[in-house]
């Protein structure tokens, strides 16, 4: 399904994502002053976080006089599954997200409605003194899809991604603060490479037509919030902030996301999804996209 185009300053959502960055800051930090931090009793063991969903919606409609009319039938599945060791010095951790899903809407052929393929990894050591606090981490994130995207403005529709087409690969080496164990920044000296493998996309992401991949290297910051809220209700939110030296007027490539979880049950779950993006290479417009699910959940690990 494609993203919702809008025409307002990119510095908006850069300038929301600094202040939500400041508040969780300033909060976290208020309650690091305030208690005492709790023994670690995972240390040297790999701990494990691995959900499946399963969400659907569908709407039918006979005779219908009150708007609508349109029978639709969409469904979602998802994994999202992390892992981390804690020892003494060192911090591994590697996450995976990865969703797809279609909707099958009257007159109208079936359509992508999510596509999401998120790989996460970073080393971090937790030293002494100076290396206690910031913590040196080298870090790596891929972000692509699975199945062909297609621009239904034109008609007939035009087909504009692939599986790696594109792909977004960012590698980089720095520093982590984590002041809570729900929430981490990170600082750092970066590569990004935008790779397109189908040749006639590479336009499309400002890539040249006889190159794989653009290559950019910069500077990135990055905020992981992770916590839950309540015992049914989960809140998740990343901002990724990449500048590139070759485009120092230009605003940062930004992606926030935002994703709240309520549980009702062992099984049953409903799910809050916000996400923006701005990266000038692809588009001059803000791209935001939300979502409300339904759906089943299970927890594997």
């Amino acid at each position: 399904m494609p993203l919702i185009h809008f025409t307002c300053s990119p510095f908006r959502l850069f300038i929301c994502g600094a202040i939500f960055l400041a508040g969780i800051i300033g909060l976290n930090s208020a309650r690091g002053q305030s208690s005492e931090p709790s023994p670690d009793t995972t240390l040297g063991t790999w701990t494990y976080d691995a959900t499946a969903r399963l969400n659907a919606s569908q709407a039918a409609y006979s005779n219908w006089q009150e708007g609508g009319g349109n029978n639709s039938l969409a469904f979602t599945t998802a994994l999202d599954a992390e892992a981390v060791k804690r020892s003494d010095f060192w911090i591994q951790s590697y996450r995976t997200q990865l969703a797809f899903g279609l909707i099958d809407q009257e007159s109208q052929e079936i359509r992508k409605a999510e596509d999401r393929i998120r790989l996460n990894t970073s080393l971090r050591y937790d030293g002494e003194g100076f290396f206690r606090l910031f913590n040196p981490t080298i870090a790596g994130r891929l972000r692509t899809q699975f199945a062909s995207g297609f621009d239904y403005d034109e008609d007939p529709p035009v087909e504009n991604s692939a599986f790696f087409a594109p792909a977004f690969i960012t590698e980089s080496i720095g520093l982590t603060y984590e002041p809570r164990p729900s929430f981490t920044i990170r600082l750092g000296i970066a590569s990004k490479q935008t790779v397109v493998t189908e040749p006639a996309f590479r336009p499309l992401y400002d890539v040249d037509p006889d190159n794989t991949a653009r290559v950019e290297a910069g500077a990135e910051l990055v905020s992981s919030y992770d916590k839950r809220l309540t015992e049914n209700i989960r809140y998740q939110s990343q901002l990724n902030v990449f500048f590139s030296i070759n485009q120092t007027e230009d605003p940062p490539d930004t992606r926030w996301e935002n994703a709240i979880n309520l549980k009702v049950n062992d099984w049953l779950s409903t799910d809050l999804t916000f996400e923006a993006l701005f990266d000038r290479d692809i588009s001059r417009a803000i791209q935001l996209k939300e979502t409300v699910s339904v759906g089943v959940s299970f927890t594997l690990l």
